[in-house]
């Protein structure tokens, strides 16, 4: 096997490389140390049972891929695989027929079956464009110890999780930490009120431009959300701060609370994780089925493959039961088979147990397109800040949605 590992943009004029019958060039974004050991790992899982395959991967650094990846897709010659996200991250590269219809992929290994959860995040049209092989839980991450201390027990509804605010608010806690110097985070907090206020579909329509950001329904939405900002909720200074930054507090025990993917727990030092406890976004209606963010990562063929039938020998074989239990067990998430072996890790047990009871969606900046969620993180970041331009903060958005997706 010829492997190569390359670091930097510069690696991915495919244009340039040199395809033979028996190669495969893989464009990965898992440039951090341990993701970049487990794409390494599942490589030669792959090339033992191909090993007339000669694999090149060219790893280009996490956000510098977000800008690769719009040069490789329209070039004469692209990659076989490549990496990106699930969801409406994806969308418009589909409509703009760049990523490969991969449908047959997914028959031969009834993966219609064993992924069924993730399937609908990667399908448009009733065809399959992405191979999920990654996915995790959004949640609340709690310090138990100063929950036990202040005698709040895990929140069921919206109102609940006000008082313990309330109660942490009078022991000089800050029940929240949160860092919003890049905006996403907020989105988060909008995602789970939006959700739990109106419903997973209501929300997917409003990712989708479907709803004016001026209806009744937004509206409620941020009405809940002012309650917390009002309550205190939140640690002083958010848009100053990093979501790492943001970290400390809960550290120092100087907060409580922390609204946040699971790939929190791994930043934490070991002390902390150990005093930490995960627990599900409470009900404000509790008619409405919970939806809850589970971000979807995946593999895919674009268009411009020139190896197509090794890329989707590796799509098939990253989709079998053994390389996804692998790439869970060392990304730290979840498996997207239904089949995977279960997580040892008490988070991940726990993320587990809560989406397979539950309906999801990815992420507000997954669900909707680039340019909508920059103009609504903004406007949430905003809003955080100053509850009351509410009314121009949603008639800005609803002018971005228009000029986006066009007049309802």
């Amino acid at each position: 096997m010829k492997k190569l590992i390359i670091a930097g943009v510069a690696t991915l004029a495919f244009g340039a490389t040199a395809h033979a019958e028996g190669d495969l060039v893989i464009a990965s974004n898992q440039s951090d140390a341990a993701p970049m050991a487990a794409i390494e790992q599942v490589v030669a899982m792959f090339s033992e049972e191909y090993p007339d395959i000669n694999v090149t991967v060219n790893t280009t650094e996490h956000e510098a891929y977000k800008s690769a990846i719009r040069n490789f897709l329209v070039a004469d010659e692209g990659p076989d695989v490549g990496f990106w996200f699930a969801g409406n991250r994806m969308a418009g590269f589909v409509e703009n027929g760049l990523f490969a219809d991969i449908s047959d992929v997914w028959a031969e290994g009834d993966l219609m079956t064993a992924m069924a959860s993730t399937a609908p995040s990667v399908t448009f049209g009733g065809a399959q464009y992405g191979l999920p092989y990654s996915f995790y839980q959004w949640g609340v991450y709690a310090r138990g110890d100063i929950m036990e201390a202040n005698g709040i027990e895990v929140p069921d509804t919206f109102d609940g999780l006000l008082a313990a605010c309330e109660t942490l608010n009078a022991a000089g806690i800050t029940p929240f930490t949160i860092g919003t110097r890049y905006l996403w985070t907020a989105a988060g907090w909008f995602d789970y009120v939006n959700m739990r206020t109106n419903g997973l579909q209501y929300h997917i329509d409003l990712m989708l431009g479907k709803i004016p950001y001026t209806d009744d329904g937004v509206r409620a939405t941020f009405a809940n959300w002012a309650r917390a900002v009002e309550a205190d909720c939140f640690l002083e200074g958010h848009q100053n701060l990093s979501w790492q930054e943001a970290q400390a507090p809960l550290v120092n025990g100087e907060a409580a609370m922390y609204l946040m993917g699971n790939f929190l727990v791994g930043n934490l030092p070991p002390e902390t994780q150990d005093q930490l406890e995960f627990f599900q976004f409470p009900d404000i209606d509790a008619s409405i089925p919970r939806g809850e963010d589970a971000p979807t990562d995946l593999i895919f063929m674009p268009s411009n493959a020139q190896n197509v039938e090794n890329a989707k020998k590796f799509l098939a074989f990253v989709g079998t039961k053994e390389a996804t239990d692998a790439l869970s067990d060392a990304f730290g998430t979840l498996s997207p088979r239904a089949d995977a072996a279960a997580p040892s890790d008490r988070f991940m047990q726990a993320g587990a147990e809560m989406l397979a009871k539950s309906v999801t969606a990815q992420f507000y900046d997954r669900d909707t397109t680039p340019e909508m969620a920059s103009a609504g993180m903004k406007g949430m970041v905003e809003f955080m800040l100053d509850p009351s331009a509410i009314d121009d903060i949603l008639e800005d958005l609803e002018d971005a949605r228009e000029e986006i997706f066009g007049a309802l």
